[in-house]
């Protein structure tokens, strides 16, 4: 099955173990998901571009994660509804390279933009003050436009390394999408410089991201209980819980499939498939949930535009 071969090299995705694959009660509610993720995060943006009030450094990162969520969402919207709406299970090689290349991408930008907005953070909790001289509207497109390219660049030799690999094994993927570690173990060949350059992504992307939020946080809290007043303490944490509920809904699910997909002998085809649909489905609903619930501005204006319509 080569795809130097005749006919071209094409995957076998697979949906949920023990479920047909054209089942519409599962497809109807996934495409509620998938309505609920669009009208969530375009909203956010909405609000955020109208209101003027929201254009303040936190919520210009807060909209680049609303961007990335779309974003990682809508790579794998077209192979889920093609499994569960139109029993469609086979893939071009050439797609799903293109398909694995954004949904890394955009999850490394993802992980980019919680750093910057643990940074955002750490300024406003730690040094006041200095907030607004620090966080200054160059710096954050600047910054935006790193996390941009580093998630473009750092993933592309990923899907380079492995469009040049034999696949001469079984062609069936273990989940609804294209994903590198997936697709490399279908490989034929030597895969040690494809692992050891995923492996050296990951760390440069989301390990070094996951350190700069942890240490971000240890000093933020060590802020925090510096200050002598309680209603002060409480009210400054409450700004933090918003962000802290997106990164634990974004890592919480990546950490366990890297964890079973690097060390995981014989785990339950289920197990792959709820934690690969968890880290790329989940956070894109619930983070504008989260911020609309947890954030007053943004709580506010929905509340004043339900009132109009009323």
């Amino acid at each position: 099955f080569n795809r130097t071969g005749a006919s071209p090299l094409t995957f076998i995705l697979t949906g949920i173990p023990g479920l047909l694959m054209s089942s519409y009660w599962m497809a109807l509610p996934l495409c509620c998901l998938y309505l609920l993720m669009v009208l969530g995060n375009c909203t956010l943006l909405w609000m955020i571009k109208t209101d003027h009030s929201l254009h303040t450094p936190m919520y210009y990162f807060l909209s680049m994660l609303a961007l990335a969520d779309l974003g990682l969402s809508l790579s794998t919207l077209p192979t889920m509804l093609a499994i569960f709406w139109f029993d469609s299970t086979s893939l071009r090689f050439e797609a799903c390279i293109v398909q694995m290349y954004f949904i890394h991408s955009f999850s490394a930008i993802e992980s980019g933009v919680l750093v910057a907005m643990a940074f955002d953070r750490f300024v406003a909790i730690c040094y006041p003050l200095h907030y607004t001289s620090v966080l200054t509207n160059s710096l954050i497109m600047k910054t935006g436009g790193v996390i941009f390219m580093r998630g473009i660049c750092v993933v592309l030799p990923v899907a380079v390394l492995i469009k040049k690999m034999p696949f001469c094994r079984s062609r069936v993927l273990s989940h609804s999408f294209c994903l590198h570690q997936d697709m490399l173990r279908l490989v034929c060949g030597d895969v040690k410089v494809n692992s050891l350059y995923g492996l050296t992504a990951v760390i440069l992307t989301k390990g070094l991201d996951s350190l700069t939020i942890l240490l971000s946080y240890t000093m933020i809290i060590r802020t925090i209980l510096s200050i002598v007043s309680q209603e002060t303490q409480a009210k400054a944490f409450s700004t933090c819980i918003s962000h802290l509920c997106a990164v634990l809904i974004f890592y919480i699910p990546l950490i366990g499939l890297s964890i079973i997909h690097r060390f995981g002998k014989h785990p339950p085809p289920l197990t792959h498939t709820l934690l690969a649909d968890a880290y790329l489905l989940v956070p894109p609903v619930l983070n504008p949930l989260v911020y609309s619930w947890k954030t007053k501005q943004i709580r506010r204006r929905i509340l004043i535009l339900l009132c109009r319509k009323g």
